[in-house]
């Protein structure tokens, strides 16, 4: 039946009893439909967008490269700059020209190329994509420009002076072309001078000082008066403002980061394991620019090299078997030989394993408070300490800063690596720290057992087989590297709540690690010589957690006090895990 004129219809009737007036009720309908032919131009845009995108790669599948080509890309690339696959059909497109046209052609071609780029950079000025094509335009230009490039960097960088992608753009053209590197260094200061948060412009001035101002003894470093009037300059950002990060970092590369020498620290043999092991100070990959080889009583013996965890992945200790060369019970003089290909440079290490040894080892001599001091030494031992007095002055006025703080302690451990001078300033803005940026507790406090462990192990006798590590409040264990050699370590009483750390250590046959928070047991897989371990009261959940272990000649475990012990039957399950466990 029809409404009459007089009637109301029950949508009318119950927005009336919500106060809507009949105008919203219009506006609302109105907004209905406007939403519906919106969607109905993105589907029919999505249909034009997906039937371009099928025709290109249809056109690049049939090795189809020409300006038709382009123009179905570059109409997709128009709304969407992030579309890679198009980017590469385009490469392949201007390189077909280059190798098929006139160099007029592809010049035209080119330059127009760069007025798209352009456009699409307009959209978005952080497409990965549209910058290195543009890389790839300039690259394969038969006549680039390469001084409209810089003012193109320079445009975009107004518009936003930390679009980091314009900036490593703007390296690349640096470094093709023959622009002035010293104007590049004025370009920063203005960039910085306008912004001390302007990050970028920090770390390209890093990377300009040590091309322009390079240390004659340290090519890769700064002269150290150009490094003193750098001090000056973040100095002057760090005092403005002290909470904006990118000075800081600039003031940390500032201050240098030594590097190890590259050298043999240790070399172990066992006649029982038949096993030569290597300690060396910097992580390399053997067979990928490095090389270690090995003789025995002069002879050349064949060695096929892995590391801690069986791959031959990037490691500092590296492991071979030598097959029966250890086995015979006589005098053997052992030589272990580094060579770096690529400046030919040699280090060797040798050791004596005599008549009715069952293992021998030799270790580089390191003299007290050197072995972990490279952090911060690449900065003269004068300037840190002018930078400590600055960092001083900052901190009485901003005592709870924690870039202060933390580049504090940095700097009083560069100074006094042995912790006598500062170890209670060092302690005292560790503990500050964990306050005042909590968020970061964790790796405040790992930071601290990792200066605690560099304090013990830089005065270790390094020929030590037995270690204690009990009650020193430990978070994470570091540098154990330098523990190849241990066989018995005791870690009982800390705040432990992984063991893959000790991985690095291959000789070890006892461990001891009660009262800690463990709930894993990862990484003591690779010692393959562990006999007893002992893990009460920390936070194993499962025996199930032991079957990695299930290869290792464990004969002593102990986890009472783990909720494991929970579970019915737990010591028969671990057991049978664990076959050469004695019985309880």
């Amino acid at each position: 039946m029809k409404r009459g004129f007089g009637e109301i219809s029950s949508f009318a009737l119950n927005h009336r009893a919500m106060n809507i007036t009949p105008w919203q009720i219009k506006g609302e309908k109105l907004l209905l439909s406007r939403r519906r032919q919106r969607r109905k131009e993105r589907e029919k845009k999505l249909k034009l967008y997906n039937a371009g995108t099928s025709a290109a790669f249809k056109k690049r599948l049939n090795g189809e490269f020409d300006e038709e080509g382009l123009k179905l890309t570059g109409d997709i690339l128009s709304v969407n700059p992030d579309f890679y696959s198009l980017w590469n059909y385009r490469k392949e497109i201007f390189l077909f020209m280059k190798d098929n046209k006139e160099d007029e052609f592809v010049q035209k071609l080119m330059q127009d190329e760069l007025g798209f780029l352009e456009s699409c950079l307009k959209l978005n000025p952080k497409s990965y994509g549209a910058w290195q094509h543009r890389c790839f335009i300039m690259e394969n230009m038969p006549c680039p420009d390469w001084e409209r490039e810089l003012q193109l960097c320079n445009t975009f960088l107004e518009y936003d002076e930390r679009n980091f992608h314009c900036w490593d753009y703007r390296r690349f053209v640096v470094l093709i072309s023959d622009v002035d590197l010293e104007q590049e260094l004025v370009y920063t200061t203005e960039k910085i001078q306008n912004n001390f948060s302007n990050y970028s412009s920090w770390h390209y001035r890093s990377k300009l000082l040590p091309v322009i101002f390079p240390d004659p003894a340290h090519p890769v470093r700064v002269q150290e008066d150009i490094l003193l009037q750098e001090h000056e300059t973040v100095q002057n950002a760090i005092f403005t403002d002290p909470d904006d990060q990118s000075a800081w970092f600039y003031h940390r590369w500032l201050l240098g980061r030594g590097r190890k020498k590259l050298q043999i620290s240790c070399v172990h043999a066992s006649r029982k394991s038949n096993e030569i092991i290597v300690q060396l100070t910097n992580y390399i990959k053997v067979g990928s620019g490095h090389q270690l080889s090995v003789n025995i009583n002069s002879t050349s013996v064949a060695t096929t090299w892995r590391n801690v965890t069986g791959s031959t992945n990037y490691s500092d200790i590296w492991i071979t078997t030598v097959k029966d060369a250890l086995q015979t019970d006589e005098d053997l003089s052992i030589g272990v030989t580094l060579l770096t290909e690529s400046d030919c440079t040699q280090f060797s290490q040798g050791l004596q394993l005599n008549q009715g040894q069952e293992e021998a080892w030799a270790m580089a001599g390191y003299k007290a408070g050197t072995r972990f001091s490279i952090e911060l030494s690449a900065a003269a031992s004068t300037t840190l300490e002018k930078e400590l007095e600055g960092i001083q002055e900052l901190h009485s006025v901003e005592p709870e800063n924690k870039w202060v703080l933390l580049t504090l302690l940095y700097l009083m451990k560069a100074i006094d690596p042995m912790h006598e001078k500062y170890e209670d300033d060092i302690t005292e803005a560790i503990n500050k720290l964990t306050v005042v940026d909590s968020k970061r507790r964790a790796f405040y406090l790992d930071l601290k057992s990792k200066f605690t462990m560099e304090k013990i192990l830089d005065v270790q006798d390094v020929n030590t087989r037995n270690m204690t590590l009990t009650s020193l409040g430990l978070t994470s264990l570091c540098h154990t590297e330098w523990m190849v050699l241990i066989q018995e370590l005791d870690v009982s009483q800390n705040y432990l709540t992984s063991l893959k750390p000790l991985s690095n250590l291959p000789c070890l046959k006892v461990l001891i690690a009660n009262n800690n928070s463990i709930n894993s047991v990862e990484g003591l897989q690779h010692c393959k010589h562990l006999k007893k371990l002992h893990l009460q009261k920390n936070a194993l959940q499962t025996v199930q957690v032991f079957n990695i272990l299930s290869s290792l000649p464990l004969e002593d475990v102990n986890v009472a006090g783990n909720p494991l012990c929970n579970t019915e039957n737990y010591t028969e399950a671990l057991r049978a895990i664990l076959p050469l466990m004695a019985p309880s």
